[in-house]
């Protein structure tokens, strides 16, 4: 496998599988050298133990992010924020298509009508009661 990232954390994510593939390597007398980090050399063994230090120092930086992110998330959902795609139909005129689709109305028909596919109308239905 020939990588022509710069970066080994652009390789794998987790410091089990990066030495798991410098192990296969080396099993058929190859190496794992990269070049936009001189450090990283599994041709020797002070490369691979230095190769697996860097590794555990990235797989603990990318779990930090992943902490830091949730927690912000979390924050900004309390606040109010929204996350995901905007809804594509309101609340009235889901009203409007329960509505419509009880008068006898095709749910295609319907879909066209607020031009949107017949699987986002049913999703819509799907996720807000009918109104009373």
């Amino acid at each position: 496998m020939i990588s022509r990232t710069n970066r080994l954390d652009r390789l794998t994510r987790s410091t089990r599988d990066l030495l798991e593939i410098a192990e296969q390597l080396r099993e058929v007398g190859a190496g794992l050298r990269s070049l936009g980090e001189p450090w990283a050399d599994t041709t020797s063994p002070a490369g691979r133990m230095v190769l697996t230090v860097f590794a555990e120092i990235a797989e603990f930086e990318r779990a930090l992010i992943q902490l830091r992110t949730g927690i912000g998330q979390t924050a900004a959902m309390r606040r109010g924020m929204l996350f995901g795609r905007p809804a594509k139909l309101a609340a009235d005129q889901i009203s409007m298509a329960h509505r419509m689709l009880e008068e006898g109305r095709s749910a295609g028909e319907v879909a066209a009508m607020f031009k949107v596919h017949r699987a986002t109308l049913y999703r819509a239905l799907r996720n807000v009661p009918p109104a009373p």
